[in-house]
């Protein structure tokens, strides 16, 4: 399974790399060989070369330089490959350039590659701490805001859950992340994937639905992961963030 970590020398903060880690030792627990792939800027990206992708966050001047990279064939591969149905966790500035733009603070736009009817801008409080979400795919998912941008949702686009503590896409509407074919964006960093196995086998089957003959997906005891959630919640609900 090769899995393909987008910018992962310029966006991973947080513990983003976690992600890829969950997901690459989730594959061979079932006994998958996984190579992952740091696509970085300056890179080629051909259109189905990986089987499922993630991209983290990163700060603002990074995001500079990566939307100048994503600007005309790259972005085009990348948006391909989600149309075609290739799975993706993107988390916080990787969800934002999903979108059509991001816009900071007393600059220019940087233009998303518009997988995801969503735009986002540089909000004036930032939003920091755990963060509790209810989604009708993913049950409780968990994880660590910590961002001050707003994100809103357009036609097409789902949120990926209902806040249960936290502040999640702009802090106004009560949504957190979004939800556009086999897509997961979001602003929970964490890492995300190994407090909410239920979100990573997910991804991993998406993947083998494309590649059946990597293999299947068998069951998982998840005792300590599902363990590190509910600790997770229960300080959350306790503090209020």
């Amino acid at each position: 399974m090769r899995i393909g970590w987008l910018y992962g020398n310029e966006m991973n903060i947080y513990g983003d790399r976690g992600n890829v880690i969950a997901l690459a030792q989730r594959a061979r627990w079932r006994g998958m060989e996984t190579e992952v792939v740091t696509a970085g800027v300056g890179d080629t990206y051909h259109a189905g070369c990986y089987d499922v992708l993630f991209w983290g966050g990163g700060q603002d001047r990074e995001q500079v330089r990566v939307a100048a990279d994503l600007v005309g064939a790259k972005g085009a591969a990348l948006r391909s490959d989600i149309e075609d149905g290739v799975p993706v966790l993107a988390v916080c500035g990787g969800y934002q350039l999903l979108g059509h733009y991001y816009r900071p603070h007393g600059g220019d736009d940087l233009p998303g590659i518009g997988a995801l009817n969503i735009r986002s801008e540089a909000g004036h409080e930032r939003f920091i701490g755990n963060i509790v979400v209810e989604s009708i795919e993913f049950e409780t998912l968990v994880g660590f805001e910590n961002h001050s941008a707003l994100t809103y949702l357009g036609d097409g686009v789902e949120p990926l859950g209902t806040l249960r503590v936290g502040h999640g896409n702009n802090g106004r509407d009560g949504s957190e992340g979004a939800r556009y074919r086999n897509v997961v964006g979001c602003y929970m960093h964490g890492a995300l994937l190994p407090k909410n196995p239920l979100l990573a086998d997910w991804l991993l089957e998406r993947a083998l639905e494309r590649r059946p003959e990597l293999g299947k997906l068998t069951s998982l005891s998840d005792r300590l992961e599902q363990s590190a959630q509910a600790s997770v919640v229960r300080r959350a609900v306790q503090l209020g963030y």
